[in-house]
């Protein structure tokens, strides 16, 4: 099958996946925000926030250069370094979260949050980011193992699944909405620890179809550090950006505000997964390019890639324009004003799709640091975009600040890429090597 073919099916299908499972989760805040309150929703809202936020930094960065290891692992037949750099992942995980168990409830107490939403919910918070980072250890190594479907369906479909049920029951049988909530952050906490370790056994099972005939060596820890350091700071930017966003909102929109505009990233999540997929698919054959030392069909797949994310979240902004109001209106009238600042969030994943994976692209260069500057800049924006925007525009203020920062980090990335990388990571790249053939 065709790369072009192959993007368009299987990425289709992860989609379609994290499309059934994001409609349950859009569901299950409707619900909560029409049964229990909008309040109890922006209570919800701000603990997946904490919850995304602790995983990323469990594996301490592990997570994120898991596709690129796994898949370089695999095409040179080195299974002892796979099992390494997971038994180095899962260690982090682990130690992380005795850490926290132990540490969390004294410097929440120290910092004066005793009363804070996460304080008051900590065990479970904790539990659902243990599973949450497990899961993202999963995930990255079995895309790297050229097994998309297993690595997102775990988080995609059956963990929606799994908290549509717990919401529903806890509705049913417990009669105050905090009770009720109460006891679905336990059992979802819980039931996202059962998939997170299932979701590990299928890793564990995929290790044996990896040949072993790579000349044994020392793990690559020291390379590993090289590429994981950085790239904590740079998914916490970009994969949970607007996590960060809510919790710096916070204490600029009232909880009816935030809840709306919570509402809108989780959709623009959505949105931008269909993006995602595009990559998660061509990712594994950009590394094996790049470890075989094949320059030009590196290029040629960097280029199909960005034209089919490029494509991809123009068709998604439509769909979001067309919709967004219809889809808001379930959560309750108020969630109209969402309409609007949606629509502009979703001009964001556009820029982003445009400019291409500069991050990736030097990561794979052996130059993880150099996409920190553009990162701390898109941050520092979003920041004062923020304090200036927000209070003279309230929920569309909110979106401006965050496309400025989006549209700021991802030129500047493309321009660090161009300068120390030599490679234009943008869809320019797609018309440069298509008039290449045409030349020939």
């Amino acid at each position: 099958m065709s790369l072009a073919r192959r993007l368009a099916s299987q990425s289709t299908i992860i989609f379609g996946g994290r499309l059934f499972g994001a409609g349950l989760i859009f569901l299950v805040q409707a619900f909560i925000a029409q049964v229990w309150g909008a309040a109890i929703l922006g209570d919800y809202l701000l603990v997946i926030a904490t919850v995304n936020l602790i995983a990323v930094a469990m594996p301490l960065g592990f997570q994120t250069i898991g596709t690129y290891f796994a898949a370089e692992y695999r095409a040179r037949e080195d299974r002892r370094q796979l099992i390494a750099f997971l038994f180095r992942a899962y260690g982090h995980v682990a130690l992380a979260f005795a850490g926290l168990m132990v540490a969390g409830p004294l410097v929440l107490n120290g910092m004066g949050l005793g009363g804070h939403v996460v304080a008051l919910h900590f065990v479970p918070v904790v539990l659902l980011a243990l599973a949450t980072a497990l899961v993202y250890v999963n995930g990255a190594i079995l895309v790297g193992l050229k097994r998309p479907f297993a690595g997102f369906f775990a988080d995609g479909i059956f963990r929606p699944m799994m908290v549509l049920a717990t919401v529903l029951c806890c509705a049913w049988l417990l009669p105050t909405a905090p009770e009720a909530f109460e006891t679905m952050l336990w059992a979802t906490a819980l039931g996202y620890v059962a998939i997170a370790l299932v979701h590990m056994a299928i890793v564990i099972a995929t290790l044996p179809h990896i040949a072993e005939t790579a000349q044994s060596r020392a793990a690559e820890v020291p390379r590993w550090w090289r590429f994981a350091a950085p790239w904590v700071l740079i998914t916490l930017a970009t994969d949970f950006f607007f996590d960060i966003d809510l919790l710096l909102l916070a204490n600029l929109l009232d909880r009816e505000e935030l809840a709306i505009f919570g509402v809108c990233t989780r959709v623009f999540s959505l949105v931008s997964f269909g993006v995602a997929a595009v990559y998660a698919v061509i990712l594994p054959d950009m590394f094996e390019s790049e470890a075989n030392a094949d320059r030009a069909a590196f290029h040629r797949k960097v280029g199909e890639a960005n034209l089919a994310a490029s494509i991809v979240s123009l068709v998604l902004f439509g769909l979001v324009i067309m919709g967004a109001p219809f889809a808001l209106l379930l959560f309750g009238p108020a969630f109209t004003a969402g309409a609007l600042p949606l629509a502009i969030l979703c001009l964001g994943l556009v820029v982003r799709s445009v400019m291409g994976p500069a991050s990736m692209v030097l990561s794979i260069h052996d130059r993880p640091w150099a996409s920190l500057p553009a990162v701390l800049l898109g941050m520092g924006t979003l920041f004062v975009g923020n304090l200036v925007l927000v209070p003279m525009l309230h929920l569309v203020g909110a979106a401006l600040a965050a496309v400025i920062a989006i549209s700021v980090w991802s030129v500047v990335l493309w321009g660090i890429a161009l300068r120390t990388a030599r490679i234009d990571v943008s869809i320019l790249q797609w018309f440069k090597a298509r008039r290449m053939l045409a030349a020939e």
